[in-house]
């Protein structure tokens, strides 16, 4: 990362621009009565005069942030390794990364006035592409494995959040206080109950073979009911400020990672060389 100038401040800004997204959801549950998603949010600033800007910085940040998460599961930048329980972190940080380059292009888009159909936050994507998946041969079993990831990722960001897994990415002047502990802590609660929902709306569309039945976020918290909406849209608040910790005082790639990434390459580029000089 290092190596790619101003790579590592855009990741950061990524951070962010994802906190800021998290904070607008639960702000806009909470205060607005309105249950809407990270799309929701972005069509909610570009509905504004100021948040042409704002989408602009945002746009930026989410494709560097994207744009890393791709290369952090390609390169293994964290370390996960090679196992399975490596690969599936792997493939979890991938498929994040897509949909964040794909909320860079719609922040990017909105800019431009393309895709402003509202700024409401209903779950016609989800179900435009859980509706292509299921039109696809072994469709239904496709969305039930994509059902299961989510409820698995929901189950594991309850486990980081019980284990406080996620202050190890931290610096130790961040991560030893109590409100970054809890706010983490909390937002992953939150984020994790999302996730499930999302999961088990999943699974009911493959089950019943209905598009219509996925949902977002907006979806998830419409699905809870008075306090328990309110608990979690501000635990989603506080992920949002977890979130602009994290573009302060995270580490964006292990050094010994990097090192021994360099010391491969070192050894490519050597190799050429050295078997020239053996003939």
């Amino acid at each position: 990362m290092s190596a790619v100038p101003g790579l590592e401040t855009f990741t950061r800004l990524g951070f962010a621009a994802r906190g800021a997204l998290y904070v607008m959801v639960g702000y806009l549950a909470i205060e607005a009565g309105r249950n809407t998603s990270s799309a929701g949010a972005l069509k909610t600033l570009a509905d504004s005069g100021p948040g042409k800007l704002a989408l602009f910085v945002i746009a930026l940040g989410l494709l560097a942030y994207g744009a890393w998460r791709c290369a952090e599961a390609a390169l293994d930048l964290e370390g996960a390794g090679r196992g399975a329980k490596g690969a599936v972190k792997r493939i979890g940080g991938a498929l994040s990364g897509v949909v964040h380059v794909g909320l860079g292009l719609l922040a990017a888009g909105l800019m431009f006035g393309i895709g402003s159909g509202g700024a409401g936050g209903g779950s016609g994507g989800e179900e435009a592409a859980t509706a292509r998946l299921l039109a696809l041969p072994g469709g239904e079993m496709l969305v039930r494995l994509l059902a299961l990831a989510f409820i698995g990722g929901g189950l594991a960001q309850g486990w980081s959040a019980y284990r406080l897994k996620f202050l190890k990415q931290l610096d130790g002047r961040a991560a030893n206080k109590a409100w970054v502990k809890w706010s983490g802590r909390l937002g992953y609660v939150a984020r994790g109950v999302v996730f499930v929902l999302v999961g088990v709306f999943l699974w009911q569309a493959a089950a019943a073979g209905d598009p219509q039945q996925a949902g977002d976020t907006g979806e998830a918290l419409a699905a809870l009911g008075g306090w328990q909406r309110t608990v979690v849209a501000a635990g989603l608040m506080l992920f949002g400020v977890f979130s602009i910790v994290q573009a302060v005082y995270r580490r964006i790639t292990d050094p010994q990672v990097l090192a021994r990434l360099g010391s491969r390459a070192g050894a490519a580029m050597r190799a050429p060389h050295g078997m020239g000089s053996a003939r």
